[in-house]
């Protein structure tokens, strides 16, 4: 592999949800750890499923992987880095400040805003503390999906211009002068991140078109903020020989031939790696230690009996949705597991029924319109791109609060507003905006993924909590998103997931989450199955048999509704080819003979 050849210190990989970042990243660590280097694997991924890859808890501190000898991994919680980031802050002044300027820095501390900034100084401490990770040869970061990693490792030069001009309050970090530390900190960083002798990108696709350009695009993200050494993955190519009479295969292998003969030229010069899908999934040492090669299966498939599925269809849920004629329908997941394609495909069905739609996404990595391919009666479409939504904000701020103030506080109000934490307010109020219209149409939303989503329903939790606090002793009748959240009359929230082991953990640890969170799911969708399908392929039926156990799980352990989509011959892009996966897997369900 040549993204392996004289790997420098720091390795990142990164890529679009769901094209096996964590897969890559574990099979790399492991294979420089068997060739006697020192190496820690770090996740940055809110939704981390390293532990589960290895089998073992790793959780938010240095843990030996006793298989590997010389391997640690880490995953950075950013709830357990937030609640230490706090007290360090608020545990010096309790008990000396007032109870109520305690407990007022201890509410000015719960945002979201603060989690991201605790998890991403344990992130730059890698980067930067040489006594700290001294014993390590090699860290391998496993990141969050593209929009988010884009962020993190723009950060280190946002936060280091804020602080180089602050001289105000920063209440989500503590205050300003307290800040020098950090200040050095994050110059570090950016000077390790765009040291080619020091950190490799590696960025992971899968061969499908929409994951290249969103790969190009973060090719050039990154090259704009001084990351240039890159290299491309491309993940989960089929091998040409499971093409042979087989249809379903045959149309996979030519759609994936047909997406690299139309590489993003941006991408060309990068040097290139493939890695052939596997007829396992990527769980325990055996199966990473195969990942990284081109040899034959050590998992032959089975050839002699049928596979049999009989689960329900996507149309079943829709006609359930349609009834209600409006409302707010959210698909949240992992990353890669095809929210926005389910999105689309939701939203087009009730378009079709004559019902007024709106689709949007909150994921900063998603393109509708890449999706749809077209406008359509009664569909409206938009995305909450967070760039826009902090300048409008910002001149919002600007037009009615600095309007009130004389020149000295209206630079000081800028000054603040220049904060990467007026991009979670800001982000917030466009959720809240959104979800609103659903009491007069469905408003259909492709959600970040896992991670991040739960880091808005924090944002939204803190919001409904404040105004609790403030309005409730009044007696005011009063609506929060949060409640209309909770309320399942007014919101369905779908899960979507794969038929695979990590998707399906995963997918269950977010309905955990949600319902601690007061939200109960209304449904799952188990996308792109292979069971679902009909194929003759050794490698797609292995495949296929291993998805029966997962798809059992979601129906008899986690799920009071799901509905299970098949993978399909041509990628489901356009109005006509959303509607056809509907319909298509209505009649399709059935047996692999």
């Amino acid at each position: 592999m040549k993204f392996l050849q004289h790997p420098p210190r720091f390795l990142f990989f990164t890529g679009k949800g769901g094209v096996g970042k964590t897969s890559i990243a574990c099979a790399t660590a492991m294979q420089l750890a068997e060739a006697g280097k020192r190496v820690l694997l770090v996740s940055t991924d809110p939704a981390s499923n390293v532990g589960q890859v290895f089998g073992m808890d790793i959780g938010n501190h240095i843990t030996p992987i006793p298989a590997v000898p010389q391997l640690s991994a880490l995953e950075i919680d950013p709830e357990t880095a937030a609640r230490a980031y706090r007290e360090r802050l608020v545990g010096p002044v309790r008990g000396v400040l007032p109870d109520d300027v305690v407990k007022g820095m201890e509410e000015s501390l719960s945002g979201a805003c603060t989690t991201e900034i605790a998890a991403f100084d344990e992130f730059t401490a890698l980067l930067t503390d040489a006594a700290f990770t001294a014993d390590y040869e090699h860290i391998i970061f496993d990141t969050a999906p593209t929009g988010h990693t884009i962020r993190l490792l723009q950060l280190p030069g946002a936060w280091s211009g804020f602080l180089e001009t602050g001289k105000g309050d920063a209440s989500c970090l503590g205050p300003l002068a307290g800040l020098e530390k950090q200040r050095a900190q994050y110059k570090a960083a950016v000077d390790a991140l765009t040291d080619p002798q020091h950190t490799r990108l590696v960025l992971v696709a899968r061969p499908q078109l929409t994951s290249l350009r969103e790969v190009a695009r973060t090719h050039e993200e990154l090259a704009a903020i001084g990351l240039k050494q890159q290299y491309l993955v491309i993940n989960g190519l089929l091998p040409p020989s499971e093409a042979d009479a087989d249809p379903l295969a045959a149309a996979i292998h030519r759609r994936e031939q047909a997406a690299l003969e139309n590489i993003p030229t941006v991408l060309t010069a990068l040097p290139c790696d493939h890695v052939a899908l596997k007829p396992f999934n990527l769980i325990g040492l055996d199966a990473l230690r195969q990942l990284l090669t081109n040899l034959p299966s050590q998992n032959p498939a089975a050839m002699d009996s049928p596979i049999e599925l009989d689960a329900p269809c996507l149309a079943d849920l829709i006609d359930s949705i349609a009834a209600d004629e409006h409302g707010l329908v959210m698909l949240m997941g992992k990353g890669g597991v095809g929210k926005t394609t389910m999105a689309a495909a939701i939203a087009i069905a009730l378009a079709d029924r004559g019902l007024p739609v709106h689709l949007t996404t909150s994921d900063p990595a998603a393109h509708l319109t890449d999706i749809l391919h077209s406008s359509l009666d009664n569909l409206t479409v938009s995305r909450i791109d967070p760039q826009v939504e902090t300048e409008r904000y910002r001149q919002h701020v600007l037009e009615t609060k600095g309007a009130q103030l004389d020149a000295e506080g209206r630079a000081l109000l800028e000054e603040d507003l220049r904060s990467p934490c007026t991009e979670e307010i800001a982000v917030f109020q466009a959720f809240s905006r959104v979800i609103r219209e659903a009491g007069e149409k469905f408003v259909i939303m492709d959600t970040a993924p896992t991670g991040h989503t739960l880091l808005l329903l924090d944002a939204t939790g803190a919001y409904h909590r404040e105004v609790a606090r403030q309005i409730g002793k009044t007696g005011m009748h009063f609506t929060t998103p949060m409640m209309q959240l909770q309320d399942p009359k007014q919101t369905k929230v779908l899960v979507v997931t794969l038929a695979e082991t990590t998707p399906v953990l995963e997918a269950a640890n977010l309905q955990a989450d949600l319902r601690r969170a007061g939200i109960e799911p209304w449904a799952w969708i188990i996308n792109a199955s292979v069971a679902a399908a009909s194929t003759q392929s050794p490698l797609l039926r292995q495949r296929a048999a291993n998805e029966r156990r997962e798809i059992s799980a979601v129906a008899n352990q986690h799920a009071d509704r799901y509905a299970v989509v098949p993978l399909l011959k041509e990628e489901p892009i356009g109005a006509e080819r959303l509607r056809a996966l509907i319909h298509h897997q209505a009649n399709e369900i059935g047996k692999i003979q």
